[in-house]
């Protein structure tokens, strides 16, 4: 909540800096258009003079020594004098922007009438002086209007399809205010905008890093909360295969000493089965909850021996043969050239175990394996049910079990090739797989022979 209230604040402040940009913008303009008044009235007075219309030459001002009268002059041709215009002065005002308001005011009334503005001296002015403050439109256009809104001096460049897209600054001029000049310009949003570049890009940098955060942290959690259901799932289905082995061996223990099998050694033997086939089985799962914790045993050292690969594929495969839930069809190629590597034997073990009882418990009725030697390698293929392709990156994540609507019966833990990757890397070999659903998998180890 903090981060959205600093993120709506930021964008609060935004809209200020914003607001607060453009009243300097329209206060520059209006400045701009005031100097803009007073320099073409200037060029008019020059032209007005070399003119001669209306009889007079020049128009000054000045301040009376010793009071705060402003006294404007007229001179004629014949180089004599008159007063035209004078005004006392507010002690308020200031004395330079009051001299140009009356001297401005008094040139109006004299030129206007005969005289009219130069609406391309005006544009050309204007510009410059907007220019002088920072600021560029592409567009600069300037007319006269009456206080009826009536033009009184027209720009042939404006026209009804181009006003509408243009902004509009307005300042009065001549006696009693009662004209004013328009001046049309580009929309300023431009400038606004470039004025706030710094700004701007600061935000939306803070905005994406802000974004990219928030959406970091959203799938880790996500993450997490679904290790955190694989976890549970696992406890629950471990749990579960622990007291099924546990309660059937208990109850055979408890028919061998509560019942007489002495006279009946079929029914002994078969209950002495029953219990070391039960604790085989709990021995599986207790492995499988100790391969569970390989990734926390950074510690954990392999004890590394010389291993001749052909012998322990080949009493591994006499091992799983023995199996009698499916019928099972393991060929070992490849083991007439003796391949030795330098391995933990135990684990390299349980690594090819896990991969045969992969095999086996995602398959048919039955099922063929083909296990290979190579010099560099090692593969186990079979023809089970296979591995769809949207699930072949995530098979040996810790916990994650392909989904397979139609087989409820095979259950599993999503740790045994998460325990193979573990084990294989630590050996400094590599794992991958092939696989195509309804034809098979084919599982290959990769290994460095002069290791």
């Amino acid at each position: 909540m903090s981060a959205v209230a600093a993120f709506a604040l930021n964008i609060v402040y935004l809209c200020m800096l914003y607001g607060s940009i453009a009243d300097d913008l329209r206060r520059d303009v209006v400045a701009s258009m005031q100097d803009m008044d007073i320099d073409e009235m200037w060029h008019r007075a020059i032209d007005f003079r070399r003119s001669g219309l209306g009889g007079y030459s020049t128009v000054t001002g000045s301040l009376r020594p010793g009071n705060d009268t402003i006294i404007m002059r007229e001179s004629d041709e014949e180089g004599n004098e008159r007063v035209a215009h004078r005004k006392k002065l507010v002690r308020s005002d200031k004395f330079g922007n009051q001299l140009a308001i009356e001297m401005s005011d008094q040139m109006h009334r004299q030129m206007d009438s005969v005289f009219p503005m130069n609406v391309n001296m005006a544009d050309s002015i204007l510009r410059e002086r907007l220019a002088e403050r920072g600021i560029r439109p592409e567009i600069v256009e300037v007319e006269a209007v009456d206080s009826t809104e009536r033009v009184v001096v027209a720009n042939p460049a404006l026209t009804d399809e181009l006003i509408p897209r243009l902004d509009v600054f307005a300042i009065p001029y001549g006696e009693e205010k009662s004209y004013s000049y328009r001046a049309y310009l580009s929309p300023l949003m431009g400038e606004i905008l470039h004025r706030m570049q710094g700004v701007i890009v600061t935000t939306l940098t803070l905005i994406i890093i802000f974004v990219i955060g928030f959406w970091y942290l959203l799938r880790t959690v996500r993450r997490l909360r679904t290790l955190e259901e694989m976890k549970d799932d696992f406890t629950n289905n471990m749990t579960h295969e622990l007291k099924t082995p546990i309660s059937i061996a208990y109850s055979a223990n408890d028919a061998l000493l509560n019942f007489d099998t002495t006279n009946d050694p079929a029914r002994k033997e078969a209950y002495l089965k029953i219990a070391l086939k039960q604790l085989g089985r709990l021995g599986e799962l207790v492995e499988n909850i100790l391969a569970m914790s390989m990734e926390r045993r950074k510690t954990m050292e392999l004890k590394r021996e010389r291993v001749e690969l052909g012998a322990l594929v080949e009493e591994l495969a006499a091992a799983q043969r023995m199996r009698s839930e499916k019928e099972i069809e393991i060929e070992v190629c490849g083991t007439a050239e003796a391949v030795t590597v330098e391995a933990d034997r135990n684990h390299l073990a349980n690594v090819v175990n896990n991969l045969v009882d992969n095999a086996i418990k995602y398959s048919g009725e039955s099922v063929r394996i083909v296990i290979t030697v190579g010099s560099d390698r090692i593969s186990v293929a079979d023809n089970g049910i296979g591995i769809p392709s949207k699930s072949l990156p995530y098979i040996f994540n810790k916990f994650y079990r392909v989904p397979h609507g139609n087989r409820q019966d095979v259950r599993g833990y999503g740790i045994g090739l998460f325990y193979v990757r573990q084990i294989l890397d630590k050996m400094g070999w590599t794992v991958s797989v092939v696989s195509k659903p309804g034809i098979g998998s084919t599982f290959t180890i990769r290994f460095d022979r002069d290791e």
